[in-house]
Order: C-alpha cells, then structure tokens, then sequence
C-alpha cells in the first residue's frame, strides 16, 4: 500500500516537473512585427472613434522633436 503512494508521489512530482519546463508565455513572438510608430500611424489613419486625435497628437509630438533637433543643432 505504501508503494503505491511513494509512487503516485513520483509520478506527481514528475508531471509537475515536467510542467515547469514548457514553453512560457514570454517565450512567443509578437502578434506583430510593426513598430509603435507605425502601429500609431494606422490607429491615426483608421475611422475608429478617437482616431483623429491619435494623428493629433503625432503630429505635435513630430513638430516637438524637429523643434529639439533644431535647437540642438545651435548648440554645437
């Protein structure tokens, strides 16, 4: 009787181990292989509601980096 638990133990104890080495969720690649940016610009270009405003908010984003670029440019 006591065999039979030690080995139901085993077999538990190997199948959970077995568990423990699949594959994990980080270990899967990306639904998509496009970058935020150009995500965002197809969120901006679509006609979901909001959407305006994403391409509102890219276009001042642009206008602030070309800004820091210009002024880091005087600098040197």
């Amino acid at each position: 009787m006591t065999s039979r638990v030690a080995g139901r133990a085993v077999a538990l104890a190997l199948a959970l181990g077995l568990a423990g080495c699949g594959p994990h969720s980080g270990d899967t690649k990306p639904a998509s292989r496009l970058t935020e940016a150009q995500r965002d610009t197809a969120l901006a270009r679509s006609s979901l509601p909001g959407a305006s405003t994403v391409g509102r908010a890219l276009d001042v984003a642009g206008r602030s980096a070309a800004r820091s670029a210009q002024l880091d440019s005087l600098t040197r």
